[in-house]
């Protein structure tokens, strides 16, 4: 009970100034108008000066005087407890002063100065600061000196969220560059020797949970891990804001080599998904980066923007640039897009292809220039027009027809086969392949290449293996 009045006494002013209070949260009791009456301070607040009794009296003795006939009656009860983060107790200031200055009264810490008799605030915060030898302005305090009189956002039980977004923003904060990298950062480190790596000026208003807010690399950080998780420091409002160099008209063209040189600069700020806003033909490029996800910063929202290239009639004259650079398409672009506009159907036009394709597509399939399953379907759409076009015997063997262009075909046809076996199948079925590929019939030849682990792929997919051996898999 004692610390709930304690608190109540000296509130959240000492560490914001009374002026910062809203007028219903200061004491209702106006000492001005007592300032005849009470003598001393101790008559209504012994426990200012014992460090026992109760700090604020219980509104019995008001009716001594408004008893109805001297005065007129009130109601007055002691307030709620005031909402702090402060160290301070009156009755550890007693034992402390009883060493150093025993003639210090109650306005030492009550009474601005020059200021008359019952002139009274909760704290005055400069006068505080004088008597702890601290000689600048509060939110300009070293770091050092603010464990001296406040507990870390932890330990504030009694503060509110809404207590710790009306905390003074501190001088430093403000300075040029305190939010690129090594300006926060550097600050948040305590100095040497301190009995933690987080300095106290840092712990008194924020959280792991603030931190959390911006960076990415939350759960890396040993700093913003060293502090404890605490929901209320979302009251300080934060937002993500780019880098100064971001801004710069030459960025979107040279950012790319920057995140491979230093790619720890952008995990603070960019998830992998963050990145795949644009380049999600390329996600390979955020490998370095952090995949989102519990204990991390949401990161960077990027909104993808059209290229200056991209004018208003790029759609009709794209087909050079993306046949010149396609991996310049690919950095935004997926295969899928195009087929969205270029899938031969009878309904759209222009169709994939030039018109001059069906003579060279042989080798653009076997070169893997496009996916060709990704409009057609190999066993039906491609063998159809081999057999029309009688470059495919009916019973699909490797007899007279396609490969007649190249002599002696089969003798190098595995090699092909291991390259592109895509396009051995738009025209031939497994059973063509056993049979001479079979170790229980058919001419026995092997289809295993050079350095062929035959152990490792016996554990893998021991299926397959039985396509040619049975269930007598060599070395089952």
């Amino acid at each position: 009970m004692r610390l709930r009045q304690l608190l109540a006494a000296i509130g959240l002013a000492a560490a914001l100034g009374t002026a910062d209070l809203p007028a219903q949260e200061r004491d209702a009791f106006d000492h001005g108008e007592h300032k005849k009456v009470f003598p001393s301070c101790i008559a209504c607040h012994q426990g200012a000066q014992d460090g026992v009794s109760a700090l604020l009296p219980s509104g019995e003795g008001c009716a001594t005087c408004h008893d109805g006939t001297i005065e007129g009656r009130v109601s007055w009860t002691p307030p709620d407890a005031a909402h702090s983060n402060l160290r301070f107790t009156h009755g550890g200031h007693i034992r402390a002063l009883a060493t150093r200055d025993s003639t210090a009264a109650c306005g030492a810490c009550h009474t601005p100065a020059d200021s008359g008799w019952m002139t009274v605030n909760r704290a005055v915060t400069v006068q505080c600061l004088d008597c702890h030898g601290v000689k600048t302005a509060h939110t300009a305090a070293p770091d050092t000196a603010c464990a001296t009189c406040h507990l870390s956002l932890p330990e504030a039980r009694l503060l509110t969220a809404a207590d710790v977004g009306a905390f003074p923003e501190p001088e430093s904060h403000q300075a040029a560059g305190f939010l690129e990298r090594g300006g926060h950062g550097a600050q948040a480190k305590a100095p040497p020797g301190a009995a933690s790596s987080v300095a106290p000026s840092c712990a008194t208003c924020h959280a792991r949970d603030f931190c959390i807010t911006c960076h990415v690399d939350a759960p890396e950080t040993a700093l913003i891990q060293a502090l404890a998780p605490d929901a209320r420091s979302l009251g300080i409002s934060s937002d993500l804001k780019a880098p100064a160099g971001h801004a710069a008209s030459d960025f979107l063209t040279r950012h790319g080599s920057q995140s491979r040189k230093a790619p720890a600069d952008c995990r603070t700020c960019h998830t992998q998904e963050s990145c795949a806003a644009c380049h999600n033909g390329q996600r390979e490029v955020a490998t370095a980066l952090y995949a989102a996800g519990p204990g991390r910063g949401a990161g960077a929202v990027i909104v993808r923007r059209r290229p200056e290239s991209h004018a208003s009639d790029f759609s009709d004259v794209h087909a050079s640039p993306a046949a010149s650079r396609p991996a310049t398409c690919e950095g935004c672009h997926v295969r899928t897009q195009c087929l969205d506009c270029h899938r031969p159907t009878a309904s759209r036009t222009p169709e994939y292809h030039p018109e001059t394709f069906l003579a060279r597509h042989p080798t653009a399939a076997y070169a893997r220039e496009t996916d060709c399953s990704d409009c057609h379907n190999p066993a039906a759409f491609c063998q159809s027009c081999h057999e029309q076009s009688g470059l495919v015997s009916p019973r699909g063997q490797l007899t007279h027809g396609f490969h007649d262009a190249k002599n002696a075909f089969s003798l190098g046809h595995g090699q092909a086969a291991r390259q592109s076996l895509e396009t051995c199948t738009s025209c031939h079925v497994e059973r063509d392949c056993l049979t001479c590929h079979s170790a229980l019939f058919g001419r026995g030849f092997s289809p295993h290449g050079p350095g062929f682990d035959a152990e490792r792929l016996r554990k893998k997919n021991p299926q397959m293996c039985t396509v040619c051996h049975g269930t007598a898999i060599p070395g089952g």
